[in-house]
């Protein structure tokens, strides 16, 4: 697992180059604490002072990259570096699908990719919502999953996010890990209608993972199940955030509709060598 100090390190290099860059990077922290060896975490130190880091995410056959240089050490090959040795780690673990994550108003990532063999492959929104007023989420309710949910798990995987059902049972796999996350199936009138998972870290409260199964779309149940998530988490006093690819504007719409508003973008670079 990742060191305290290696963690206060990584979250102190993003805070720097945030708020020089204006950007906010996604660095997964849910994962990043829940590391089980550090074959995915690529450092670079001067003077005991952390200036470069690169992360690799694994979902099943994909793998995600996400990485910062503090601002005074750029332009020193030091992310070049990281990347070669993540590179290899990517080959030895049999990764078929490379992503490289940028935040969508990173001039200096634009920068980068622009050299690299990759291309444009789509955008998702960091959204948070803003409080107002929430109706009750009446006509569903929420029920912690169990280990014979599991296979309705993968099967919404799959049609809700296109995974094929190896990815997303090891997806799966993972995701279960993480003591923080609550896993809910969505349930009307006793049928299981859907899914949803929160993640609570760090006094945030993040929405994943969240489809209603194509035969029962339609009918209302997301907006209720996203009233009655936020309704809860309300409670605790967390903000309340969540992810939306671009490019899936029913999604989009309803998350806009119920208070969430977009905070910053993110742009995904499929690797072509």
């Amino acid at each position: 697992m990742l060191t305290t100090e290696q963690l206060q390190k990584i979250e102190s290099l993003q805070n720097e180059c945030e708020t020089t860059d204006g950007i906010l990077l996604k660095l997964n922290w849910d994962m990043l604490r829940q590391r089980e060896d550090q074959v995915m975490d690529f450092f670079h130190y001067e003077d005991d002072e952390l200036v470069a880091y690169l992360a690799l995410y694994g979902f099943g056959s994909t793998v995600e990259v996400c990485g910062m240089v503090k601002p005074a050490e750029r332009r020193k090959k030091h992310f070049l570096n990281l990347w070669q040795q993540a590179l290899q780690v990517i080959k030895e673990k049999g990764y078929k699908k490379i992503l490289l994550n940028a935040p969508s108003t990173s001039e200096t990532a634009k920068k980068w990719l622009e050299n690299q063999p990759c291309t444009y492959d789509f955008s998702e929104y960091q959204m948070v919502w803003k409080q107002q007023p929430m109706e009750e989420g009446r006509g569903i309710q929420l029920r912690q999953s169990t280990e014979e949910d599991v296979p309705f798990e993968i099967q919404l995987d799959m049609a809700g996010f296109g995974m094929s059902q190896e990815d997303a049972t090891l997806h799966k796999q993972e995701v279960k890990k993480n003591p923080n996350d609550a896993h809910y199936i969505i349930e009307v009138e006793g049928k299981s209608v859907g899914k949803i998972r929160v993640s609570r870290n760090d006094g945030e409260s993040s929405i994943y993972g969240f489809v209603i199964h194509p035969d029962f779309q339609g009918k209302g149940y997301g907006r209720q199940t996203l009233q009655a998530v936020v309704r809860m988490e309300q409670l605790s006093g967390n903000p309340i955030r969540l992810e939306v690819e671009a490019k899936n504007r029913n999604a989009l719409r309803l998350y806009e509709s119920t208070g969430f508003q977009t905070v910053q973008g993110q742009d995904y670079y499929l690797w072509d060598e």
